[in-house]
């Protein structure tokens, strides 16, 4: 194994010789403390490594993971946004520009990329995680995992792609998931299509090992060569029990409806009949921000019939002006600096809303995109 240069230590890269003269990639978000929350500096070291690494011949692959065992990645690094849109009165502080315009540039590449991206998304995959999972080609859980795109309860809404792969979820469980932030298991993520694979929890090691013992055969297609390997894996000795197929029925039907004013309430009436994640997915949706429920109907809506590239673009607005607004920032300061856990929301609910504070969400502010290189790719 050689150890490459990373732009910081809280991304390690590394080069193993495998089989048939190809070299296993891997990449270790390195901020366990902090449940590997992703922030600039680690958004930039793993778009170079990978940009690097598709250049080359001889990378087989890349193995995406993390260090410690409770998170892969809990999210972005959404303290320093607290920050910046703290320091900046008025407009879009030019750090979340940097930023997001960073990240989904990361994400979209993943979603890209030409050479299959193994991710390991044990433990919490949250947010900015699930922009680092969702686009890979090999994505594998573990009993541990729990996913989730919880942004209801700060003021943002589920970017990170989300307006993409939402919709495209079965029925309207993507819409159900952004407006609850419901998080869901292993079996779920297999059973909506987020996830590839399952394996045991400590079956990570072995999977490097796998990769790099494996003797890659030119005439037969990497992927499924890569496929092929992790279908190897120790499988666990017991999955957790799904939570949203046995309610699938009733979530499809709540979320049906003529508004979104009447898919809340319908949400509200579904009968959690002592089903603890039901009752905790409407409760967090009825303290949630009525801007983000706003946000996740419209990207629901909008995103269905709009390209990858297309929706973070819209995405990128989208949290700009996210930061400008103020909801996000006092839903971060209630969860995560005072800790009061009683954000002041600037809309008492979903029907108090003005619809043209929710047009000012998907309104550029730029003359020039900034992801308009990734055009040139697309």
């Amino acid at each position: 194994m050689a150890r490459i240069e990373s732009k910081t230590d809280k991304v390690l890269l590394a080069e193993h010789q495998a089989g048939g003269g190809k070299v296993i990639a891997v990449a270790t978000l390195n901020k366990p403390k902090a449940l590997n929350a992703l922030d600039l500096d680690m958004a930039e070291a793993l778009l170079d490594a990978l940009r690097h690494w598709q250049t080359r011949d001889d990378i087989a692959c890349v193995v995406l993971n993390a260090e410690g065992e409770k998170a892969f990645c809990a999210g972005g690094d959404i303290v320093s946004m607290f920050n910046a849109m703290k320091e900046s009165q008025t407009g879009i502080p030019d750090f979340l520009t940097d930023f997001f315009a960073c990240e989904y540039t990361l994400d979209y590449t993943i979603h890209t990329y030409q050479k299959p991206i193994v991710v390991w998304g044990s433990g919490i995959v949250m947010g900015g995680g699930m922009g680092l999972f969702t686009g890979a080609s090999h994505r594998v859980v573990t009993p541990t995992s729990r996913l989730a795109m919880p942004e209801i309860t700060i003021g943002l809404y589920p970017d990170v792609g989300g307006s993409y792969f939402l919709p495209r979820l079965p029925g309207h469980t993507g819409l159900f998931l952004g407006l609850t932030g419901a998080n869901i298991n292993a079996a779920d993520a297999l059973y909506l299509g987020w996830a590839d694979f399952v394996a045991a929890d400590d079956a990570k090691t072995a999977l490097i090992d796998a990769l790099v013992a494996h003797e890659w055969e030119v005439i037969t297609d990497v992927a499924e060569q890569v496929s092929e390997v992790i279908s190897g894996l120790a499988q666990p000795a017991l999955l957790p029990q799904g939570q949203v197929e046995a309610v699938r029925e009733a979530i499809d039907t709540a979320c049906e409806g003529e508004s979104l004013s009447q898919i809340c309430q319908q949400i509200q009436a579904m009968d959690a009949a002592g089903n603890t994640w039901l009752e905790r997915a409407k409760a967090t949706a009825a303290k949630g921000s009525p801007i983000t429920a706003h946000l996740v109907y419209q990207q629901c809506l909008r995103g269905k019939g709009m390209s990858l590239l297309g929706c973070f673009e819209m995405e990128l607005i989208m949290s700009c002006r996210c930061g400008e607004f103020g909801e996000f920032q006092e839903g971060v300061r209630a969860l995560l600096i005072d800790k009061d856990n009683a954000p002041q929301w600037r809309y008492p609910n979903v029907e108090s809303v003005p619809d043209d504070v929710i047009t000012t969400f998907f309104t550029s502010p730029w003359d020039v995109h900034p992801l308009a290189e990734l055009e040139k790719l697309a």
